[in-house]
């Protein structure tokens, strides 16, 4: 979906333009945790089950004092004509266990640069920080099984109205959601999540959308650490009196010991307008207990 040597080279070019730092520090904390892997895992016997990668969110919450970080690095690109964008950010959730049943969450798109080009030549850059969201998620039907058939929970998010630059939006906006899993074959489990929005558009205009999403997840091992997948998201008004957009993506998950898990995905736009017309993103998710 991405393919083409244009597009190959101006991420190399994005990557060489300042992202180079950046870049350096994802891979200095992927070792720093792999470094950790291998004692912790030794003492603990469940296994990481982060929220990325994919569109649709988990029903489920880390556990009691469990501390858990999921990020990466994501490029974005549209195209109009002979005007390209390039967006780049790393997005960021951490969570905190709150009992068995909650847990705390601060989420958001952190550092963003968005480059645009006007045929081949650069015409504008932007840096800085997106909004960053605080809430919570509540399981709502825990089981006491290993290995659950259904699961349900709710995910709650608002974003005040903070931010740098041009990313500061004027309203405070959030989000509630059902996530369900549900694991209906041996091999495969279905994540669907349905909710209600209330977002701001690029003219500054806060409109109301319903949301849907939901990843399908094959597990072809018999430990469950490699996980192909492939989700879909759908958003009812993208926009203030705007149409409905999808985006479609596919990507794998594979877990290193217990507690650390990297991931890469690919996706495009189905639908719509404002969505990237393609994207990908890598990433990982480590958890601790440092407080147990």
């Amino acid at each position: 979906m991405c393919a083409g040597k244009e597009r190959i080279r101006r991420v190399v070019w994005v990557l060489r333009a300042g992202n180079s730092f950046i870049i350096r520090v994802l891979v200095s904390g992927t070792l720093a945790a792999l470094l950790s892997v291998t004692a912790f895992s030794q003492t603990d016997e469940d296994v990481i089950n982060p929220d990325r990668p994919g569109i649709a969110d988990g029903s489920n919450v880390v556990g009691s004092k469990v501390v858990q970080i999921e990020t990466g690095a994501h490029f974005e690109f549209r195209r109009d004509g002979d005007t390209r964008e390039h967006t780049f950010f790393m997005p960021a959730l951490f969570r905190f266990g709150i009992g068995g049943s909650w847990e705390a969450r601060v989420e958001g798109n952190t550092f963003t640069r968005v480059t645009e080009f006007d045929a081949s030549t650069k015409t504008d850059e932007t840096s800085g920080f997106a909004p960053t969201s605080i809430g919570f998620k509540y399981h709502i039907l825990p089981s006491e099984d290993k290995d659950p058939v259904f699961s349900l929970g709710t995910i709650v998010r608002v974003f005040p109205a903070w931010g740098t630059k041009e990313f500061r939006p004027q309203h405070p906006t959030g989000d509630v959601r059902l996530a369900a899993d549900w694991n209906f074959a041996p091999k495969l489990s279905l994540n669907p999540n349905i909710g209600i929005a209330r977002y701001e558009d690029d003219q500054g205009r806060l409109f109301t959308t319903a949301l849907f999403a939901a990843t399908l997840s094959y597990l072809p091992t018999k430990d469950k650490k490699l996980n192909p997948f492939i989700d879909i998201g759908t958003q009812s008004s993208e926009a203030s009196n705007g149409r409905s957009s999808a985006v479609l993506d596919g990507g794998v998950a594979y877990t290193i010991g217990h507690n650390f898990e990297v991931d890469a995905t690919i996706a495009t736009r189905v639908h719509g307008v404002t969505a990237p017309k393609c994207l990908f993103e890598f990433g990982f998710s480590w958890r601790s207990k440092p407080f147990q």
